[in-house]
Formats: structure tokens, C-alpha cells, sequence
């Protein structure tokens, strides 16, 4: 039985000694933001979408982040070069299918990456990942119109047939590899509150996979810990959402492993 508390202190500490580069292609409401949560957990972002360099760019980086938030077919075409190099060279990767089932383009790009890339994690709302399970996700936007319910079940089935690991974030996040299933419950409201906090949850799980390569269970379980950690340190000091997002940033950049083992809520289910 994995030891979670510990787990996640020891892969914070392993991100602040190695400092890995994540290369970001990701939207362009949260760039800034997602390279100071990077910055923060202790990583190093870039942030590289153009087609003539992602190949060499992505050669040095710990793990490779696509996030469809502000998509287009030359950033899809961009997203597929990156992704088969990373694959060639065993770079990690994390898909954000931001909006997938609210636009046929959305849900046509994030499964064409599903097929074409090898993904180490897949992390979305409810309605994004049941819409990519084909499970009927309902999406508005790009946001969730439901929860994850009871439906445990269908994360993992989807998590074996793609033969990676499944994150639905919520206020209690589910994590699966299609074996093991695991629930976070850290975390706090307001972060429904603030444009870009679920990129940034997947920002911080890129951090992670960057130190545990061969642990993408772990990885994730750990990084959405640490992030609904640091949002409950930053909710209570904050007077609302407009003073949460740089209170966010201090909460990451100050975490730090005795604060993890003391306050990670994980729970190992099935």
C-alpha cells in the first residue's frame, strides 16, 4: 500500500532539487498564469507552440503538457508533431481536453491526440472525460454540467482502453489507471471561482510526472494533493477570488513536504 503522505513530499522535494522543464502548449487565457503555478511547485515552464521548434524544445523538457483551451488546426497539426517526438524520446505526457464535448472540434482534436500520442495522463472535468468515454458528458463551454457521481466504474474502463491514467477533477478528484482507483478530497470551492485553476492542476501533474516518469498514478495522486492542498492555505487568507489567485501562488511556492504529510487527504479505494 502506497504511503501517500510520504509519497508526495519526497516528489515535491524531488521537483525543487531536479527543477525540470515542462514544455507548456497550452491556451492563451492562462499562459502566464500556468508558467507562475510552474515556477512555483518549483518547476522550470517554457511555453513553445510553434510547429519549427516544438521538436527540439520538447528534447529537453521533463514532461509535455497540451491543453486544447484556445485550439486551432495549426496548434492541433503543432500538438502532433511535439507529441510523436516526445513518444520517440519517452517523454511524458499530460492532455488537457479543455471543452471536449462542447464543440465538435474540441472533442475531434482531443481524441485525434488521444490516438496519435501516447499519453501518460489525461486529466478534465466530468463532462469532458465521460464525453471522450463516449458516457454522455455534458459540457458547457468549458465547463462541467455534472459531477462524477457514482460512476467510478466507467473513469476506469476508459483509463484501460486508453491505456493511461484518468484524472476527473471535482470537489473530490478520482484518479485511475484502470486497476488501482484512488480519491483526493483537498482542495476548496473557490478555485470554481477563478478562470484556469483546473489548467493549472494539470500543469502542476506535469511537474510531477516530470520526477516519477514510470508512476503516473502516483504522480497525478500526489500533484492534485499538493494543488487542493495549496488552495486551501491560499483560501484562507484570501478576502475572495481576486485575492486568491496570487495567495495561490505564495501557498505553492511555500508548500513544502512536512505541510504535505500533515495535510494530504488521500484515499486508495479499489
Amino acid at each position: 500500500m502506497t504511503s501517500w503522505a510520504k509519497r508526495a513530499g519526497e516528489l515535491l522535494e524531488a521537483i525543487r532539487e531536479k527543477r525540470p522543464m515542462i514544455h507548456h502548449m497550452t491556451n492563451n487565457v492562462v499562459t502566464n498564469f500556468t508558467a507562475n503555478v510552474t515556477l512555483c511547485i518549483g518547476a522550470a515552464p517554457v511555453m513553445a507552440p510553434c510547429e519549427r521548434e516544438v521538436e527540439q524544445m520538447v528534447s529537453y523538457a521533463g514532461a509535455l503538457l497540451l491543453n486544447i483551451g484556445t485550439l486551432d488546426d495549426v496548434q492541433v497539426q503543432s500538438m502532433l508533431v511535439v507529441g510523436r517526438k516526445a513518444r520517440e524520446l519517452g517523454v511524458p505526457v499530460v492532455l488537457d481536453p479543455v471543452g471536449a464535448g462542447a464543440t465538435d472540434l474540441r472533442t475531434v482534436a482531443a481524441r485525434t491526440i488521444m490516438e496519435k500520442v501516447k499519453l501518460s495522463v489525461i486529466r478534465g472535468n466530468a463532462g469532458e472525460v465521460f464525453t471522450l468515454a463516449g458516457a454522455g458528458g455534458k459540457v458547457r463551454g468549458v465547463d462541467s454540467m455534472e459531477d462524477v457521481g457514482e460512476r467510478d466504474a466507467v473513469i476506469a474502463g476508459f483509463a484501460r482502453q486508453e491505456k493511461t491514467v484518468v484524472a476527473v477533477t471535482g470537489p473530490v478528484d478520482v484518479i485511475t489507471d484502470g486497476k488501482r482507483v484512488v480519491k483526493v478530497s483537498n482542495g476548496h470551492p473557490i478555485l470554481g471561482q477563478v478562470t484556469g485553476t483546473g489548467c493549472a492542476a494539470t500543469t502542476v501533474i506535469a511537474a510531477f510526472l516530470a520526477v516519477a516518469r514510470d508512476e503516473p498514478l502516483e504522480a497525478t495522486t500526489c500533484a492534485l494533493a499538493a494543488m487542493g492542498l495549496a488552495a486551501e492555505f491560499a483560501a484562507e487568507k484570501s478576502a475572495g477570488p481576486g485575492t486568491f489567485v496570487p495567495q495561490l501562488l505564495d501557498a505553492l511556492a511555500a508548500l513544502d513536504a512536512k505541510a504535505l504529510k500533515k495535510g494530504v487527504k488521500i484515499e486508495e479505494v479499489s
